[in-house]
């Protein structure tokens, strides 16, 4: 169960940074 959270949580951050990422791209304006 840890190791799954585990993943759950890894996979949160790295669409988090993904998103994140693809905004800084499409609105360089603000960054």
């Amino acid at each position: 169960m840890l190791f799954h959270g585990v993943e759950v949580l890894a996979a949160l951050v790295s669409a988090a940074l993904f998103v994140y990422l693809g905004y800084a791209l499409l609105r360089p304006e603000k960054f």
